[in-house]
């Protein structure tokens, strides 16, 4: 007999409760990507729910590209101590220094770097599964990825050899060198996501919301002015009421134009949206070399 009380999203989350546990029962040393973007905040909370008075049986790991939006740092920092979990941050800097990673420029994204980082701290920690935040609907590379996700011992991931999930049954086995990303949340939708933080009532970095900001119309999209991001030649820097649908490296990640200003005014955006949350909002999805299926490929979560 059904219950009516229960709802979509209470589904999605005992759903994703469920993988979190599995991880945690099957994999002798997983690990949670964290940024403190809106679906890792999500994913911290079903993470409470899941394990709950105990602390968690895997750490908080964040492969920061030293492009992050302060907003989100101050986030991240704050729900990880609030918690009293630890957290591991390992920079694209780190892996600079040692010459694994060799940029062009300063400004340059480095979103397609972050594969280098992960791997190296994947390495160093000996992590064999890692929760990441990634959802289906964000991108068709991501579409493709079971939620049991098997990377070799090079980090590569093979979109045309991947596991059976029948019955959602999972299979965690994996050789030394081996490891799984696991996605708790592929079957969420954006929608769903702001349902959910409304419900919750979540905290998560104001750049989500409305707010004026200066910014360039660049390629398509609004870019945000930075130490990072100046004018070019003939461009001129504007102020717009705008908010952030997705955010990552500040070099490549627009905002759209917007005036919901709390998550319910959001939801009702997002219903009549036709733009899907990467299309118009990373401009490093849009070039065939940083695709998102490439970098996956070579290790990307």
């Amino acid at each position: 007999m059904s219950n009516p009380g229960f709802t979509h999203l209470d589904a999605l989350e005992s759903e994703s409760i469920h993988i979190m546990r599995e991880v945690a029962a099957e994999c002798k040393n997983p690990a949670l990507l964290f940024s403190g973007g809106k679906d890792s905040i999500v994913m911290l909370r079903l993470a409470e729910k899941a394990f709950r008075p105990c602390r968690f049986p895997f750490p908080l790991v964040h492969i920061d590209t030293g492009h992050n939006f302060p907003e989100v740092i101050a986030t991240r920092d704050r729900l990880a101590a609030g918690l009293g979990e630890r957290l591991i941050v390992r920079t694209l800097e780190d892996s600079i220094k040692k010459g694994t990673i060799v940029l062009k420029s300063e400004t340059q994204s480095r979103n397609v770097f972050q594969s280098v980082t992960l791997l190296e701290t994947i390495a160093e920690f000996g992590f064999d599964a890692c929760m990441g935040g990634a959802r289906r609907d964000e991108e068709k590379a991501r579409a493709k990825e079971r939620i049991f996700s098997f990377r070799d011992e090079f980090g590569q991931w093979d979109p045309k050899n991947q596991r059976p999930e029948l019955w959602d049954l999972y299979n965690t086995r994996v050789h030394p060198g081996e490891n799984i990303r696991v996605f708790p949340i592929s079957n969420w939708t954006e929608m769903d996501i702001w349902q959910y933080i409304e419900r919750e009532k979540l905290v998560i970095p104001s750049i989500y919301y409305a707010h004026e900001r200066e910014v360039i119309q660049r390629a398509g999209g609004l870019m945000p002015v930075s130490k990072l991001v100046q004018p070019l030649p003939g461009e001129t820097v504007i102020k717009k009421t705008v908010r952030f649908r997705t955010v990552g490296d500040i070099t490549c990640t627009c905002p759209v134009q917007s005036h919901a200003r709390n998550a319910q005014e959001i939801i009702e955006e997002t219903a009549v949206t036709r733009i899907t949350e990467r299309g118009a909002t990373r401009m490093d999805d849009q070039t065939s070399e940083a695709s998102m299926e490439l970098r996956k490929k070579e290790g990307y979560f």
